[in-house]
């Protein structure tokens, strides 16, 4: 973005610009009175509900993360209180890349979807919302514990493999997000959505490291318990903003098993309610857990397989020698011998060269436009790793500036040419670069010859990690990938309008303390002109019970909205909660927890 808003929180500040790409402005001129009203009701059912299951510093929680009942928060102020408790915030179009927003968590940024669900999802949505991502995630971030694990997920899974099916599958589920939350949508499209991404998901193959954490993620990030197996208390983020599921979730028919490493065996279907949850005793249960898992990983690992991983992903991933020396770019190619070891590697395509995530001078994309490859191991007839080569080693190898040299690898390829330059970084060789030069293997399979320019030889006797993205992110100008599928942007008709003014009279009824005589007429209006709406009735039923001025028209709404819940079993549960928040309301709640 041109205009970067970093809301004067450092955290967001520091956001690197391959990740400011995703930021999209909140705009919160665009919430109409219907949003702030679906955001009100969500928020006291949660407010009611939650004081009960939720784990303990959830209501407090709301309002040291600048989030209050009443309205939809605005980014700024989410920032100003975020920022106390060394976070940020930022707005973002929808779903985006799992790679992507596992890496904001790692630079302490929530990433919070502009959009709010409809109100005929106010239940639960499978897109992401204002709703889920602010009043999901926001308030447990003041618990220490929970918010390690939060950014420490997100520094694993931003260097998570992925695999090219990955992509495919995240395209689907974005697709498929829009669609439901759209308007006026055939149901045709939304079943031709839900059945390319049941196809898709029923052929992933093995799943990557991405998707194995993407479930641990989702198992404790998104529908996590803590506690007991007996009495466990929410923290999940997909739990708290959902006020179907925060409920149901409880009952006994949602199996609740102990969080361990076993749990990455779960996949999930995000466009359901959970069949089973876990629970961790501690957070740092779900530390302990990660690390379990991150030691299983390519960044860990190195090697053949993680090289075989960083093919499969099709995207530009590094590998790091054992010298240091980061190679970045689209992994293609492989050499290994009878033992399965590495021999040598082969980017295709803009690669660059890195030490310590820092781009050597000259070796960025430009220069190494066509790709990169080079041998991995260690010299015939030595003990000693190249990369450990004394001086003197260099001298007896031939491998000094000026001097045309032939080196053997034990793996038979060879390697001859006139060296140009030797790079160190402190002890260690880690790149030599050769004139007229020519690469081949022991079967006389040419990897390198001399009209192709010079060869920058990485020096290395194994690959020790592999992860995805590029070692210099900003040195590689890493544009991530971003979805030509954009959210819906809704153009409301003259009655939709006029149902919106309705809905802004009522507010400004109630936070002003203003005459009510006006409530007659509306609820007339509502009852002929809007008789599939039931939470504005609503509304104004809590006005006129708390008033208690007008008990003909209190007797007449309830009455309306017992019988609408009669002949809309999809509304009773919503009006029947709302009318018990009535009876029961929240500001009484706020004072018990304060």
């Amino acid at each position: 973005m041109s205009d970067f808003n970093d809301f004067n929180n450092p955290r967001v500040a520091q956001l690197p610009k391959h990740l400011r790409q995703f930021i999209v402005d909140q705009n919160y001129a665009k919430y109409t009175p219907v949003d702030q009203a679906v955001w009100r009701y969500v928020m006291r059912q949660n407010y009611s509900y939650l004081k009960d299951v939720a784990y303990y510093p959830y209501i407090k929680g709301l309002q040291r993360a600048g989030l209050s009942i009443e309205y939809i928060p605005d980014l700024q102020t989410m920032n100003d209180n975020l920022g106390k408790l060394g976070w940020g915030a930022v707005t973002v179009d929808g779903f985006i890349p799992p790679a992507a927003f596992m890496e904001y968590q790692a630079y302490h940024v929530l990433v919070i979807a502009a959009d709010i669900r409809q109100i005929n999802h106010i239940e639960y949505t499978p897109a992401p919302d204002i709703i889920h991502e602010s009043a999901g995630h926001a308030p447990i971030i003041a618990d220490a514990d929970y918010n390690s694990y939060l950014s420490y997920i997100g520094s694993i899974g931003a260097k998570a493999m992925f695999s090219a099916k990955d992509f495919e599958l995240y395209e689907a589920i974005r697709a498929l997000s829009i669609l439901k939350e759209a308007v006026d949508i055939p149901e045709f499209e939304i079943t031709k959505a839900e059945e390319q991404l049941k196809e898709i998901s029923a052929n992933m193959g093995e799943p990557s490291e991405m998707a194995l954490l993407s479930r641990l993620h989702w198992w404790t990030v998104e529908y996590g318990l803590i506690g007991s197996l007996d009495d466990p208390k929410i923290y999940g983020a997909g739990l708290l903003s959902s006020i179907g599921e925060s409920s149901s979730c409880m009952s006994k028919n949602v199996k609740k098993i102990p969080y361990t490493i076993d749990t990455i065996n779960y996949s999930y279907d995000i466009t359901k309610t959970q069949p089973q949850l876990f629970v961790t005793e501690t957070f740092q249960n779900l530390i302990d857990v990660l690390e379990q898992f991150a030691d299983t990983m390519s960044f860990r690992k190195g090697g053949t397989e993680s090289i075989r991983k960083a093919m499969d992903s099709k995207n530009p991933a590094t590998a790091v020698y054992s010298s240091g020396l980061q190679v970045t770019g689209v992994f293609s190619d492989m050499g290994q011998n009878d033992s399965g070891e590495l021999t040598f590697i082969k980017t295709t395509g803009p690669s660059a060269l890195s030490f310590a995530d820092r781009q050597l001078d000259g070796h960025g994309k430009l220069y190494h436009k066509d790709g990169f490859s080079s041998p991995v191991g260690k010299l015939k007839n030595t003990s000693t790793a190249l990369e450990n080569f004394s001086s003197e080693e260099l001298y007896t190898f031939g491998i000094i500036e000026g001097n045309t040299t032939e080196l053997i690898f034990e793996s038979g390829i060879q390697v001859s040419g006139t060296v140009k330059a030797v790079y160190k970084h402190g002890d260690h060789v880690i790149l030599i670069a050769f004139e007229d030069c020519t690469v081949k293997e022991s079967n006389g399979n040419i990897l390198f010859q001399p009209e192709w320019g010079t060869y920058d030889m990485a020096v290395g006797s194994s690959i020790v990690s592999v992860f995805n993205g590029a070692a210099d992110k900003e040195a590689y100008e890493e544009i991530t990938y971003i979805s030509d599928k954009q959210t819906e942007k809704i153009v409301y008709d003259e009655s939709t309008t006029q149902l919106h003014h309705i809905y802004s009279t009522v507010r400004k009824i109630r936070a002003e303390g203003s005459d009510e005589n006006e409530l007659p007429a509306l609820f007339k209006t509502l009852k002929t002109s809007y008789s599939h709406d039931w939470l504005c009735a609503l509304e104004i039923l809590e006005i006129v019970r708390y008033k208690g001025t007008n008990p003909g028209l209190e007797q007449e709404i309830r009455a309306y909205l017992e019988a609408k819940a009669l002949v809309e079993p999809q509304h009773k549960k919503l009006i029947h909660d709302g009318m018990h928040v009535i009876e029961n309301p929240v500001t009484q709640l706020i004072t018990e927890e304060d």
